[in-house]
């Protein structure tokens, strides 16, 4: 570990983020003090000094070059003008959120013989009280003085040589770090755990693939929960009214061979709803019964208060990648509504308890089935927006986007690959390093707008190509994206139209935030290998 710049470090100390605070985060929309902005994932921000008529006036102000060359998807943090930040594979940096500067840098040491899907990425820090908590690939949660980067404490979550790892952002819950398991492409068996904040003592544990005896478990025959998948690698959110946490579960084991895992196997493709001081399930609610097209469900829960039907009601908000928006009561998790928000054709519908109405023939095969969506989904993990102004669900989509999906006979190794298939697609990069075999002319990306009561569609944005970035919504009607080519953007929330874009040379495989230092908005965005930072004209 490299200690820079520690004087400069004690004149700028951020104050404690005690839990209250966090609790409280859209009380101080000058920091950013979770992966998605607050516990209800809104990835919203109330500052309001960029506008639609000024924010072609935005400017580069600083940017961070990262060490590696691995992919750049972590959103920083910001709390008091202080930036912590993780770059690939799982450094930590602390930087003057006004210039840029370093304060200190955290470096982890990967072992070369670490193979995770997909990719050396991290997503991002949590923060409690003085320290800094972040998760690494080769399975360690490790906490950090926030104000000098040096390791408190480091405990191993699981077993990296048999294809587990760490990729998301922890979340904090009052006294607890929570975190989940990636590898669900390795024959793991995925589960989430808390840790005590100031100890790293275990608190309890909840595993997404049930075991004998545990609720769920029928679900899973042959033995095939033993390499079930159901990882978590982006981070959930939380309703500290219902004390639940809320958790988006990856696809089950083997990927695209389900003939080794009949039942619906759960608790993979779903929600699942813990109580956050037990790690009890609450409820759940599963997008994709058995799911044979790798549709993980790791996208963000975003949770809205709202009316429905009349009366007011707690409300979670989902742009499934199996191509599906849904409502979900989160007290209960019943299913509300649901609607296709992409063109799909493996189901003709869903029934009135949600679950999808399959259409034969769309399975994986020997020969190949063309499916719609493909398997990167109608959208993924980067993280939709929820704006209280306008009341529109945003999300990034890909549309008349499909993939040939193969299956066969593999036997697990642990520590190997284990998909039991190969998805073909359209879409350079859809999957690992797929060749583009069909053409894309009916392809597109796009930013869409949705009305979350009925899942219409209420304006979209097509792009150039497709795009993997996640979207922030301000309280002055502006979204900011990002696409594949480069480009960072600018729109007007209200009908979609484009207000600014600037070229930044990397794609942008991140979800963009905003803060404030000295009074003044910022708006940061990872793209390629660097964190650019923006701000208003002098």
């Amino acid at each position: 570990m490299r200690l820079l710049s520690l004087l400069l470090v004690a004149a700028a100390l951020p104050a404690q983020v005690p839990y209250e605070r966090i609790l409280k985060a859209r009380a101080e929309p000058h920091n950013w003090l979770t992966y998605s902005g607050g516990y209800d994932s809104l990835r919203h921000t109330t500052l309001d000094q960029i506008r639609p008529e000024n924010v072609a006036e935005l400017e580069l102000d600083w940017v961070y070059q990262a060490q590696a060359l691995d992919k750049f998807e972590a959103t920083p943090l910001v709390v008091d003008g202080v930036m912590y930040l993780t770059e690939p594979p799982n450094d930590v940096v602390a930087l003057d959120a006004k210039t840029g500067r370093i304060f200190w840098e955290y470096q982890h040491e990967v072992p070369p013989n670490i193979t995770p899907c997909c990719g050396r990425v991290n997503r991002g820090v949590a923060l409690l009280d003085e320290l800094v908590y972040v998760g690494t690939l080769d399975c360690h949660l490790i906490a950090l003085d926030a104000r000098t980067g040096r390791k408190q404490w480091d405990v191993e979550v699981c077993n990296y040589p048999i294809g587990y790892a760490l990729a998301l952002a922890p979340l904090v819950v009052k006294d607890k770090v929570i975190i989940g398991t990636a590898g669900g492409e390795l024959g793991i068996r995925g589960f989430l755990a808390a840790y005590d904040a100031k100890t790293g003592e275990q608190a309890w544990k909840f595993f997404t693939v049930p075991g004998p005896g545990e609720a769920g478990h029928e679900s899973w025959e042959n033995d095939a929960w033993k390499t079930g998948g159901a990882s978590i690698w982006v981070t959930g959110s939380y309703d500290p009214e219902l004390n639940l946490t809320y958790w988006g579960v990856g696809n089950p084991g083997p990927d695209w061979n389900p003939d080794v895992r009949p039942g619906d196997n759960l608790y993979s493709s779903s929600v699942v709803a813990l109580d956050a001081d037990t790690g009890k399930l609450a409820w759940h609610f599963q997008f994709t019964p058995h799911d044979k097209w790798d549709w993980d469900s790791v996208q963000v829960p975003v949770l809205v208060d709202m009316e429905w039907d009349g009366k007011p009601r707690k409300l979670m908000l989902w742009g499934n990648r199996n191509g599906f928006f849904y409502v979900l009561d989160r007290a209960t998790g019943e299913f509300l509504l649901g609607k296709p928000f992409i063109h799909q054709d493996w189901a003709e519908g869903l029934d009135a308890q949600g679950r999808p109405i399959l259409v034969e023939g769309k399975g994986p095969s020997e020969k190949g089935s063309l499916t719609f969506p493909g398997v990167q989904g109608g959208t993924n993990w980067y993280s939709p927006t929820y704006s209280p102004v306008t009341g529109l669900f945003y999300l990034t989509a890909w549309e008349g986007y499909s993939s040939v999906y193969f299956k066969w006979d593999e036997q697990y190794e642990p520590g190997r690959w284990y998909a039991g298939g190969s998805p073909k697609s359209k879409v350079s990069g859809a999957r690992r390093s797929e060749p583009d075999l069909l053409d894309v002319d009916s392809g597109f990306g796009a930013i869409r707008a949705l009305d979350p009561k009925t899942g219409e569609r209420r304006w979209e944005l097509r792009l150039d190509g497709m795009s993997e970035s996640g979207i922030l919504s301000t309280a002055t009607n502006v979204l900011f994206a990002g696409d594949r080519a480069g480009y960072f953007l600018a729109l007007d929330a209200r009908d979609g139209k484009l207000l600014w874009r600037k070229y930044l040379g990397g794609q942008v495989i991140s979800g963009p935030m905003s803060f404030a230092v000295d009074g003044k908005q910022r708006i940061a965005v990872a793209a390629g290998h660097s964190l650019y930072c923006f701000r208003l004209r002098d």
